[in-house]
C-alpha cells in the first residue's frame, strides 16, 4: 500500500516541487495540497492521510496552530514540520503539539523520504540540530526542577543499571538523535531488532514515548 502524503504549504511552488519529488517514489501517493492550516485540516476530513508534510510560516493558520488541532483530531496523521527556519521555539513547539519529525526546506531528497518512511512506521524523525536544541531543553528543565537532595530511603535503580550493554548503547543513539535505520547501520542490525531493542529499553523505564525517555536517561545519567 502507497504512503499517501497531504503537503501544505503557502507557496504553490514549493508543492509543486515537493510533490515531483516524492511522486518519482512507488511507494509514495500525494493525494492533496493545502495553502494553509484550514485547509490543511479540511482536506484531512475528506481524505485518507497517512503523513502530513506541514509549513510552519502561512497565512490565516500557521503550522504550528494547525498542528495543535491535527494532534487532536487526527491522531494517527503523522506530521511532519516543514520549514525555512531553524528555530529552537519553532521546534520545541512542534515536539509539545506532538509533531513526529521536524524538517528544513534546504534537506535533501533522500533525508525527506527517509523522514516519511520512519514516521510513517510509527518512530520520530528530528534530525540532529532539531534533536540538540532538544536535548538541551530537557537539561536545562531538569537541571531547573532538580530539588534538594533529602534524606530518604534507597533510590531505585537507573534505568541506565536495568538494561543491557547493547541497549545502552541505542539509547546514547537516540540521545544523540540518531534514527532507528542510523542505528541499524552502526550496529550492523536490523532496524526491527532497534526497534525491539528500544520497546524493551521503554518498558524498563515505565515511559511510553521516546521524549519521556530521554529525559529520563538525561536525568538518571547527571
Amino acid at each position: 500500500m502507497s504512503i499517501r502524503i497531504l503537503v501544505a504549504d503557502d507557496h504553490s511552488v514549493v508543492r509543486k516541487g515537493i510533490r515531483m519529488l516524492l511522486e518519482d517514489e512507488a511507494d509514495i501517493q500525494v493525494v492533496g495540497e493545502a495553502a494553509d492550516g484550514d485547509e490543511a485540516i479540511d482536506l484531512l476530513s475528506s481524505i485518507q492521510t497517512d503523513v502530513l508534510l506541514l509549513d510552519i510560516t502561512m497565512p490565516r493558520m500557521s503550522g504550528i496552530d494547525a498542528l495543535k488541532v491535527i494532534s487532536q483530531q487526527y491522531p494517527a496523521v503523522r506530521t511532519l514540520m516543514f520549514s525555512m527556519h531553524n528555530n529552537p521555539e519553532y521546534i520545541l513547539k512542534a515536539v509539545q503539539y506532538g509533531a513526529a519529525g521536524y524538517l528544513m526546506k534546504d534537506t535533501n531528497q533522500e533525508e525527506i523520504l527517509r523522514a516519511v518512511r520512519t514516521v510513517v512506521n510509527g518512530e520520530l524523525y528530528y534530525p540532529p540540530n532539531a534533536s540538540s536544541v532538544i536535548i538541551r531543553h530537557l537539561i536545562l528543565v531538569n537541571n531547573s526542577q532538580k530539588p534538594e537532595p533529602t534524606a530518604v530511603g534507597p533510590k531505585a535503580p537507573s534505568i541506565w543499571n536495568k538494561i543491557t550493554t547493547r541497549e545502552g548503547q541505542i539509547l546514547s543513539c537516540l540521545i544523540d538523535g540518531m534514527s532507528s535505520p542510523a542505528i541499524a547501520d552502526r550496529f550492523g542490525i536490523s532496524p526491527n531488532t532497534v526497534a525491539n531493542q528500544r520497546a524493551s529499553i521503554m518498558r524498563k523505564a515505565g515511559v511510553k514515548n521516546t521524549v519521556d525517555l530521554i529525559r529520563l536517561a538525561l536525568e538518571e545519567k547527571s
